[in-house]
């Protein structure tokens, strides 16, 4: 498969689309979850698995007691190990290569994830892309319904664009505080996303042998030395030349001991690929927790949602906008948020003012229209009602004498 080929399958996942093909339902912080994220980390499930890029995945050399393919096969299913007191030591005079060196009575390092690479970033691809998924059905198109024929649409006559303005702010006003499960949804999706992100930390690092914690910080520290000189993290996690073990039986039945060399080419591009993950997750995780932080102060303060308001609803005052956030509720805001994502500045601003209209004139109908007399305005007509009663049946016991 050519490169050009796996970038362009996962295209999809990035590609910008125009808002009249698209609602937008979210934030950038969240895009970058399921579109940039997911798409990286598939592109790089396809490419740990293309062979025409790097060969064959392992090569294993021995004295020649073994056939190849079965050497490779065998150490490419089960493990191989190097000798963590062996890294950093000379190659060349004191060992063949890092980490390799006489086993007797030394700790090994086993390494066998190169077998789950491929599986472990598609999974991972997927993570990322679940809390898009869950907030997708539990929005099911609210939004694109709303705003369809004013997203983007700039063909519009003047009549037929500000009969669409009316409709959608009258729908805005009669489903007035009915938007809270909404927001709820989104805001439950958007704690997800972090606890993806930093879940996703500590479970790579569970993969690779709790070496991932530090692989990036260990990569900047020794990037300026002397590569002679120095224990390159990337070759201590992600080991070019490992050792493998093949038992065999030989001609008398007796178990013989084989050992071989193993290049792993494969880790030419895991190296790569994880120390870019590691930079990557740590930004995403930061700009996720600042993603919850803003919306904890649009939960919980009014005056953080009329600075976001300002922003787009530039023909109202601010005291008209403080009034209007304190008569809606969060999930009513929520929408109107993510209208003005959707539309262009003059429509979201000629609908906010139609929706602000049709409350007041909703007020002013209430406020006009005269209410059901009270018990208590009732209360004086009942003596007089009994009163009569009681006059009546004097006069007939009266008439019957």
């Amino acid at each position: 498969m050519s490169l050009f080929g796996l970038v362009s399958s996962v295209a999809g996942f990035i590609k910008v689309r125009y808002l009249i093909e698209k609602a937008i339902i979210d934030n950038m912080v969240f895009r970058c979850h399921y579109r940039l994220t997911s798409a990286v980390l598939f592109l790089c499930c396809m490419l740990v698995t293309a062979n025409n890029l790097i060969g064959d995945p392992i090569s294993c050399i021995n004295d020649g007691a073994v056939p190849g393919h079965v050497i490779n096969t065998y150490c490419w299913i089960t493990y191989t190990f190097t000798l963590p007191g062996q890294h950093g030591r000379p190659v060349g005079t004191s060992v063949a290569h890092s980490g390799l060196g006489n086993e007797y009575n030394q700790e090994r390092t086993y390494h066998s994830y190169y077998q789950w690479v491929p599986f472990m970033l598609f999974f991972q691809g997927i993570l990322f892309y679940m809390p898009h998924w869950i907030w997708k059905n539990w929005e099911e198109g609210k939004m694109r319904m709303i705003s369809d024929g004013l997203r983007g649409n700039m063909t519009l006559g003047v009549g037929e664009r500000k009969g669409r303005q009316t409709r959608l702010a009258k729908y805005l006003c009669e489903s007035k505080n009915t938007h809270n499960a909404y927001s709820f949804g989104y805001f439950i999706c958007e704690a997800l996303n972090f606890i993806n992100v930093v879940g996703n930390i500590f479970f790579v690092d569970k993969f690779l042998g709790g070496a991932f914690l530090t692989y990036g910080s260990d990569v900047l520290k020794f990037s300026d030395m002397d590569q002679e000189n120095r224990s390159d993290p990337m070759i201590e996690v992600f080991p070019r030349v490992t050792k493998c073990t093949f038992h065999k039986y030989g001609a008398s039945g007796s178990i013989q001991k084989h050992d071989a060399l193993c290049v792993l080419a494969l880790n030419i591009l895991n190296e790569k690929i994880y120390i870019f993950l590691w930079f990557w997750f740590i930004i995403l995780s930061v700009l996720s927790g600042l993603a919850i932080l803003y919306s904890a102060a649009i939960l919980m303060m009014p005056t953080t949602r009329e600075a976001v308001l300002k922003r787009r609803f530039r023909t109202a005052t601010a005291k008209q906008i403080e009034t209007f956030i304190r008569r809606i509720q969060i999930g009513d805001f929520l929408m109107i948020h993510l209208l003005g994502q959707n539309i262009n500045v003059t429509s979201y601003c000629e609908v906010l003012n139609s929706f602000i209209s049709m409350l007041n004139e909703e007020q002013a109908l209430r406020r006009d229209t005269p209410s059901a007399p009270s018990t208590l305005e009732m209360a004086p007509i009942y003596p007089e009602i009994g009163k009569y009663d009681k006059e009546k049946a004097a006069l007939h016991q009266e008439y019957e004498a």
